[in-house]
C-alpha cells in the first residue's frame, strides 16, 4: 500500500474514532466535503495545510499522521545525512522531515530537493498556502520563487522568510536542480 493511502486511512480512522463528521473536518480544512473526502480516501495527494489542520483537530503531531507513531524524543533528535522521514508532498519534489521523532516541536524542518524541469520555467508556478510562517534557505542551486504575486530568484546562500498564508510556490531554475532547507512555524 502506498504511503498516501496509509496516511488517508490514519486520518479517516482518527476522524471516526473521535466521532467528527466529514462536514466538520471539511470546515476545519477550509474546503468542501467532496474535496475533503478526496484526501481522506487517498485519491488526492496531501498538502501541508490539510495535514496540519487534521493533526491540530485530532490534537496529535503531524508525524503521527505520517508514520502512525507518536514522536517520543524530548531532549534532542539527530537525523543523519540523507535520512529523515520522507514526505510525499509534491510530485517530483523530495521532502525529508528532519525532526519527525521530536516530541512537541514548535516548527517543522524539511530538507527539500527540487528537480530541474525546463518546461516549468515557462509555465505558471503551482502555489499553495498554509498557516504560519516559513523560512526557506537555499543550500544548492537556484529557485525561481513565487510569493504574493511576485517572482524572486534565490541562489545558493539566499533565504526568504514569509507569511505562508500567502500563495507561494517554487521551481528549480538551475539545471542541476535545487536543495533548500524549509522551516515551517505554526
Amino acid at each position: 500500500m502506498k504511503s498516501i493511502e496509509q496516511i488517508a486511512q490514519r486520518i479517516k480512522g482518527m476522524r471516526e474514532m473521535l466521532d467528527i463528521s466529514v462536514t466538520e473536518m471539511a470546515k476545519v480544512c477550509n474546503m468542501s466535503a467532496e474535496d475533503y473526502l478526496e484526501y481522506e480516501s487517498g485519491k488526492k495527494d496531501f498538502v501541508f495545510s490539510f495535514l496540519f489542520a487534521c493533526a491540530n483537530k485530532f490534537n496529535i503531531d503531524v508525524a503521527e499522521l505520517l508514520t502512525g507513531e507518536n514522536p517520543h524524543l524530548k531532549s534532542y533528535a539527530i537525523e543523519r545525512k540523507g535520512k529523515g522521514l520522507s514526505v510525499e508532498r509534491r510530485k517530483g519534489f523530495d521532502y525529508l522531515h528532519l525532526a519527525s521523532r521530536f516530541h512537541n516541536r514548535k516548527m517543522e524542518p524539511y530538507l527539500v530537493s527540487v528537480p530541474y524541469i525546463e518546461e516549468a520555467l515557462n509555465s505558471p508556478i503551482k502555489t499553495s498556502t498554509h498557516e504560519g510562517q516559513e523560512m526557506d534557505f537555499v543550500l544548492e542551486g537556484s529557485l525561481k520563487f513565487f510569493i504574493d504575486g511576485k517572482i524572486e530568484e534565490l541562489n545558493e546562500g539566499d533565504s526568504i522568510f514569509y507569511n505562508s498564508a500567502l500563495p507561494h510556490g517554487m521551481i528549480a531554475s538551475d539545471k542541476k536542480g535545487c536543495k533548500f532547507l524549509a522551516i515551517l512555524v505554526k
